[in-house]
């Protein structure tokens, strides 16, 4: 099970020292990639309730996130990049498409891309898509990006999509790169059925919103279900557990990390936000104090 460390957009300072002093510890440390959070607009509570507001909104300092990552490439050299998640039907698919072709290039094939379907209807309305049919229309996405990352020309005429013979240069290192998907949020936990049967048929990955208990036990199994019923082989999805550290004593995290890795995780996303941390200085110390507080391999 590889470690890795959630990106703490909105508790770090917004400058470029910041963001490289954090990376380049969670690298020196031996985490094994950094998941980054996605998000173009805020929406402003005054005007608009949504549960997630409470902890993001038009305050919140995000980085765009392929930019970011683009970023990162150049600042390290080893550790992973991970879109934790990208929300893909509010942005254009051959767009996608480009940035993360350039972004495993530019890292030398370190991109893995998790995406979802989000939550906030603002950026759908001002980004110029339909929040209603997010879901269906991201499974032809997915499709089209890996045609795109795997030919050099395509010919493609789906629902939503048209391409006429044409193709991306570069293309990615990977071909195609690894696509997660996400499911759940904190705010609604439970997943519904379309989104595992979408996570069965679709995804190399899943980075799912549920604790390692019997309710996320049977959402794995359920998981695995479809899968078998559609003809793949469930050991092939890769589970990407989260662990929230805060208010937790490290026994607590080594009991949650092997109950993922019983689970059948093979990654683990540690978090620190919504822990009182507001520096990079400060999120590089708990990165650094779960790394010593536990046996997990590094």
């Amino acid at each position: 099970m590889e470690v890795g460390v959630i990106f703490p957009q909105t508790e770090i300072e917004p400058d470029p020292s910041a963001i490289k002093d954090f990376a380049q510890a969670a690298e020196d440390m031996g985490y094994a990639y950094i998941f980054i959070a996605d998000h173009v607009l805020g929406a402003d509570p005054a005007h608009h309730d949504f549960p997630a507001l409470r902890t993001y909104n038009h305050k919140s300092v995000v980085h765009e996130i392929m930019t970011l990552m683009g970023y990162l490439s150049a600042v390290t050299e080893r550790v992973g990049l991970a879109t934790g998640i990208l929300i893909l039907p509010q942005r254009q698919t051959v767009l996608v498409a480009k940035q993360a072709a350039e972004v495993d290039v530019l890292s030398g094939g370190r991109l893995r891309l998790g995406i979802g379907v989000g939550w906030n209807t603002v950026e759908y309305e001002a980004l110029g898509e339909d929040f209603h049919n997010r879901g269906a229309r991201s499974a032809e996405q997915i499709e089209v990006m890996r045609a795109l990352w795997t030919q050099d020309v395509v010919d493609f005429h789906g629902k939503w999509h048209n391409i006429s013979h044409a193709g991306l240069n570069p293309l990615p290192v990977q071909r195609p790169i690894p696509i997660f998907l996400g499911a759940g949020s904190s705010a609604t936990p439970t997943i519904a059925e379309p989104v595992l049967k979408r996570v069965a048929r679709l995804a190399d990955g899943w980075c799912p919103n549920f604790n390692p208990d019997e309710t996320g036990k049977g959402y794995v199994e359920k998981v695995h279900g479809y899968m078998r019923e559609m003809g793949r082989d469930p050991s092939k999805l890769v589970l990407d557990g989260r662990l929230r550290v805060s208010g937790k004593q490290p026994e607590d995290w080594m009991d949650e990390a092997k109950a993922w890795q019983e689970l059948g995780a093979g990654y683990l996303s540690i978090e620190n936000r919504q822990g009182g941390l507001t520096t990079a200085g400060e999120h590089i110390e708990a990165m650094r104090r779960f790394k010593d507080a536990t046996d997990l391999r590094f």
